[in-house]
Parts: structure tokens; sequence; C-alpha cells
């Protein structure tokens, strides 16, 4: 009995053995052979489940926002008359010479040149466009290119250099929608926002971050300053361009960076879009801004300046260094060395308050001006004049 099961049991090893060879040589010569029906038989026992799919988007993409404002942004190029160098008749530097960088005298154009040199916003159905000054500050035409391809001449309207807004226009048929504005009012330190623009020429671009800070001034940049800062990368080519929220309304007009490299280092600032707006309905009304002037060369208290005119310590204004002959404060009787503390019964802190508050009166409006002159307290009025054009 037992010999008769040693022989079944050799026999089945044996052909288990001879299985196993055979399948080890299938699978190393012909794997082929057996690949097909392997997949063939995960595939009909397999489940998969699959998420998202077409119309479905992220939870957290801001795809429907960019699709509601990137159409109105538009890119701008400039077309600018090129002179070539003439230099004087004792100087005539070589090619490397850094002097070869100056123009001398007057030359007539010799051609033009076509950069892309920031971008814009469309914010009316009527082809009205907001963007920076100094994007258009010296051409001598102006090209805006549609998100579609088109590209369309553009009219300046107005700008404004000290608040750095500019208003183009153009003319052209089937526009897109433009952008929506925001209210300024209900943005917060911390929302999210995306810029859009045309960053280095390489095409319609958005980037994220937060608003890192709102109201900075004392930056700098422009005479009139209120901006919105943003760590979403803004680059050159970005001004003009758009700062939207998470529903795709303006929000601000990328204007500049604080860059050491030229690049995004986290630091962006976008003007208001109330401001802007404010700028281009002033524009479209006037022509320009009009704001009131003073006629003063302000300068601000220090504790060591105070102290030299034996001041209280805790007096609040703006020393008036100079006074314009012939201006509002010098037919007020403002003189140098007085201490201006008040206007129209508003304190006055430092040299942007009065600025801004100044600005804000119409020309031809009565102002009441509160002076301290050698310690006592004066009572002046005037009335406000037209504050000048800047040059550039």
């Amino acid at each position: 009995m037992n010999s008769q099961l040693h022989k079944h049991w050799l026999i089945f090893s044996q052909a288990v053995t001879i299985l196993l060879a055979a399948l080890f040589i299938v699978v190393t010569l012909k794997p082929e052979w057996i690949e097909e029906s392997r997949v063939s038989t995960l595939t009909e026992n397999a489940t998969f489940r699959e998420v998202g799919g077409e119309g479905q988007l992220n939870p957290h993409s801001y795809h429907d926002a960019v699709r509601r404002s990137m159409p109105a942004v538009v890119n701008i190029f400039t077309s600018k008359s090129l002179t070539k160098p003439k230099a004087r008749k004792e100087i005539k530097p070589s090619p490397s010479d850094p002097l070869s960088q100056f123009f001398f005298g007057e030359q007539p154009p010799q051609e033009q040149s076509n950069t892309s040199l920031g971008s814009g916003v469309l914010v009316s159905p009527e082809g009205y466009i907001l963007t920076n000054h100094h994007v258009i500050s010296e051409a001598d035409s102006i090209e805006v290119a549609l998100a579609d391809g088109r590209r369309v001449k553009a009219q300046v309207i107005g700008s404004d250099p000290e608040t750095d807004i500019a208003v183009l226009k153009i003319d052209a048929k089937s526009l897109p929608n433009p952008i929506s504005l925001g209210k300024v009012e209900s943005v917060r330190v911390g929302d999210v926002v995306l810029a859009i623009g045309n960053p280095f020429g390489v095409g319609q671009t958005v980037t994220s971050g937060i608003v890192s800070a709102l109201g900075r001034d004392h930056v700098g940049i422009n005479t009139f300053e209120n901006f919105i800062q943003t760590d979403a990368a803004i680059n050159p080519g970005n001004s003009g361009g758009a700062l939207v929220d998470t529903r795709g309304n303006l929000i601000g007009i990328n204007t500049a960076i604080f860059s050491n490299n030229g690049g995004s280092m986290g630091i962006g600032f976008a003007i208001p879009v109330n401001l802007a707006k404010q700028v281009m309905e002033a524009i479209l009304k006037n022509g320009s801004v009009l704001r009131g002037w003073l006629g003063v060369e302000p300068q601000n208290l220090s504790k060591e300046l105070s102290e030299s005119l034996n001041l209280p310590e805790a007096t609040k204004g703006v020393l008036i260094a100079g006074v314009l002959s012939g201006g509002p404060a010098d037919r007020a009787g403002v003189r140098p060395g007085d201490i201006l503390i008040e206007l129209n019964g508003r304190n006055v802190s430092d040299i942007r308050d009065l600025l801004n508050q100044v600005a804000q009166l119409s020309p031809g409006t009565e102002a009441s001006l509160q002076i301290l002159r050698k310690g006592k307290p004066i009572s002046l009025k005037t009335t406000i004049s037209k504050r000048p054009r800047p040059n550039n």
C-alpha cells in the first residue's frame, strides 16, 4: 500500500515539476502568450473610480474668476521715434564710449520701434481702457492687442502722472465683456487675489497671492499713494494689468514692484480701483484731474526741529519752509517759519496728509488755515488754486 502511494506521489511531483518548468520557459521566452489573457482578466474584474471630468472644477480652482476677467485684460504696444546719437563737434565718442548713449542736439526721426510695454484693462463697453501713465507716457502711437488676437489702434484720452493712471480708448466691433469693478471696502488683508497681465512679453499670465497690506503710502512711487500691497507675482509687463478678487472683480491696477533684480520679490503694489475710477471719471469729464494747490514748501516736524523752534512736545503739523510768491498761501499771509497745524478744521499730521487734504479741495474754494507763528495761534483764509501739472 505504501509503495503504491509513494509511486503516485512521485508521478504527481514529476508532473508539477514539468508544468512549472514549462511555465518558466513560456514566461521567460514568450511572455506575450500569457500577458493578454492576464490583463484582460484584471480589466474585467477591477472596478475603477474616476473623479472630476468636463464641467467639474477643482474645489480650490479660481478658473471661473479668470474666465470672467481675463478677456478684458489687454496687451499694450507702443511705437516711438528713434533718433541716432549726434555728438558735438568737439566730442567724437567711439561705439564703446559711455558718452555714446547720450543724444546731443535735435535729430529727425529715423525709425519706429514697436515694444510691448505693459497691460491694460477694458472697463467699459465703449472701449475705455485703464492702464498706467508710465506705460504710455513716451509713446508716439499705441496699439492694443485683445485676447482674441486682434490689434487695434488706441487713443490717449488723458493721463495723470501723480497717480500713474492713464485712460485709453479703442474703437472695434465685438469687444469682450468689460471687467466688473469691485469694492475696495470689501477687500481685507489676507484675501486671495490674482494678478493678470503680460509679464516679460511671454503672453497673458495669471499669478496668485494674497493682499499683504492696504493703504500703503510713503513708498515714493507716486505723488498720491494709497496702494494695495500683494505678494502675487508682478513683473515687468504686468504694469497696467488687473488685480482681481476670487470672483473676477477688478480691485486694483498693478503698477509697481519692490525689487533688487527687476523681478518679483513678493512685494507688489496696485492702485485701488476706487482711486483709478475717480481719476478716470475726472479725465473723461475735464480732460485732466483738477486738484487744489496751496503754494507752499512744507517740511515734516522732527523731534529735533520741534525742540529748536521751542514747540510744545505734542505739537502736530508741518513747517512752512517756503511760500511761493503770489500763490494761495502767500495771498493769505503765510510766512516761511510758520507751523501749519489745521486745514478747514482738520489736523495736519505730516506732508503727505497736507498734500492729500489740499488736493481734495476744488480750485476756487475758500479754505481756512490755522498756523502757529512764534508760538502764537493765527487763523487765516485763502482761496485754493489749481494744482499745476507736473512736467513728467
